[in-house]
């Protein structure tokens, strides 16, 4: 029960104390993205952990919606490995999963995440790239900041009866 009560109360987090996260802590958000399933259990992912400051203060300038990046201590670049792709073009549902289980584990642990998306925008994709020097067989897919939050905030219900279906539309 306090899986789905983690699932209902998850949201975006867009402001951090400077607090530090913990390397145990990281660790921990890595392994829960890493479980995350996937396509013929091919895993095609890479994270790259971006804790530097002038780095993760430069991150805006590449991406027009990661302004927070300038508070978060850290962030988690998801790049899907395209080499490592057995059933072409599922990469992207599967970064996206390990991106949902990093929000998770995140709020399971009093962490505030939010994911800033990054693919499938070729600008976002290249100024990353550049940034980072993302090898060509990556491709940047998302982007984490993570850190304690410094805001106080709920997650508003989203459940709609309306857009449910059965059997048919």
């Amino acid at each position: 029960m306090e899986s789905i009560f983690s699932l209902l109360s998850r949201h975006s987090v867009r402001k951090y104390l400077s607090t530090p996260v913990e390397e145990w802590r990281l660790d921990f958000l890595l392994k829960a993205a890493m479980q995350a399933p996937s396509a013929g259990n091919e895993m095609p992912w890479e994270f790259l952990v971006i804790d530097q400051r002038e780095l993760l203060d430069r991150i805006p300038e590449v991406h027009p919606y990661a302004a927070m990046t300038r508070t978060a201590p850290l962030a988690i670049l998801v790049c899907g490995d395209l080499q490592r792709e057995k059933h072409k073009g599922f990469w992207t549902q599967d970064c996206s999963a390990a991106t949902q289980n990093l929000l998770l584990a995140a709020h399971g642990m009093g962490l505030g995440a939010v994911w800033v998306g990054v693919h499938p925008m070729e600008d976002r994709i290249a100024g990353l790239r550049k940034l980072f020097a993302v090898p060509d067989h990556l491709v940047p897919f998302s982007l984490v900041p993570v850190g304690w939050p410094a805001e106080n905030r709920t997650s508003p219900a989203r459940y709609d009866p309306s857009r449910i279906k059965r059997n048919r539309f």
